[in-house]
């Protein structure tokens, strides 16, 4: 399966042993653990992505495939309500044994690590688009340790690897493709947690909104989403009994109308997009931007873009 491959922000109940590399980690003294794709530990999940990381870097422990697991995403200047949301249901969902991923920011990310530690149950797990011996951010540190303690941080990026605006989009498929279902709590139209919507999408994961935010209230209303309120409508969603969702909307007028259109021919760049539609090249990647954030079409390996399928 394709997937992003410019954007690069579980299932376990046990800790399994890993044929590993070891590198200390002089922060914390605690152990970094390296596996690379096709040893043994390496997360099945993270096979579906066309572009799987070579190597996941990890403090802690990496999940074992089996266990429910839901990806929390939301905003980094999330409301107060909107962390007390992703809070609890984070809780709930740990307490009943169903694992928590995210991405270790402020916000909706920091809730929902959280809320799934205080529930004892189930650990959780930080995917980081940094070295997970740097601490971003750095109010983050007992967090992170918190986390490393029970559950585990994770990264395609080596120890020592400062973080970069580009590697936070990056990391959010690993996030995507290491739940069985991706939540968006909270976010603005155009929020990345709505890039990780769409990845989870594309890989076929059932995306769950909270209503109540300009971003979440978008996809509910394109049919993008399952609204949900609670852990236990999340629980239903995994347990193959989704709620109703809107209808699928209708493919949008202007230059994005014209680009999905045009794809229907087949992937495409955005050279051969602008010579399609005859629409200059700043207009057809200005499009594509919006187009993706809207969750309508996927960047692809090669610098081209297929419409995302509908109705996952």
């Amino acid at each position: 399966m394709h997937v992003a491959d410019n954007l690069r922000d579980f299932r376990p109940t046990r800790q399994i042993m890993l044929p590993v590399r070891r590198s200390p980690d002089g922060k914390t003294g605690q152990a970094i653990e390296q596996v690379a794709r096709g040893e043994a530990g390496y997360p099945a999940r993270l096979l579906g992505l066309s572009d799987a990381p070579a190597v996941l870097w990890v403090r802690g422990r990496v999940p074992e495939d089996g266990a429910r697991a839901v990806a929390m995403v939301g905003a980094r200047a999330a409301s107060g309500a909107g962390c007390a949301r992703a809070r609890a249901i984070a809780t709930e969902l740990a307490s009943k044994g169903i694992v928590v991923i995210s991405g270790g920011a402020f916000g909706i990310d920091a809730a929902a690590h959280e809320g799934a530690l205080a529930a004892a149950a189930a650990p959780t797990f930080a995917v980081f688009g940094c070295g997970v011996d740097v601490t971003y951010p750095d109010r983050h540190g007992p967090l992170f340790a918190r986390i490393a303690a029970t559950g585990g941080l994770l990264s395609e990026y080596a120890p020592g690897t400062p973080p970069r605006a580009g590697q936070f989009p990056a990391r959010n498929r690993i996030i995507a493709a290491l739940g069985d279902a991706a939540i968006v709590v909270e976010a603005a139209q155009r929020s990345g947690a709505l890039i990780t919507a769409a990845l989870a999408r594309w890989l076929g994961r059932p995306v769950l909104a909270v209503p109540g935010s300009s971003g979440t209230d978008r996809l509910l209303q394109r049919g993008q989403a399952w609204p949900v309120t609670s852990a236990a409508e999340v629980e239903e969603v995994l347990a193959g009994r989704r709620p109703a969702s809107s209808s699928e909307a209708e493919p949008p007028a202007g230059a994005i109308g014209l680009l999905l259109a045009a794809l229907r021919e087949g992937a495409a760049t955005p050279a051969l997009l602008s010579r399609r539609i005859g629409l200059p090249l700043p207009a057809v990647m200005a499009a594509l931007v919006e187009a993706e954030l809207d969750g309508w079409l996927c960047r692809i390996p090669g610098n081209q873009y297929e419409v995302i399928r509908r109705g996952c």
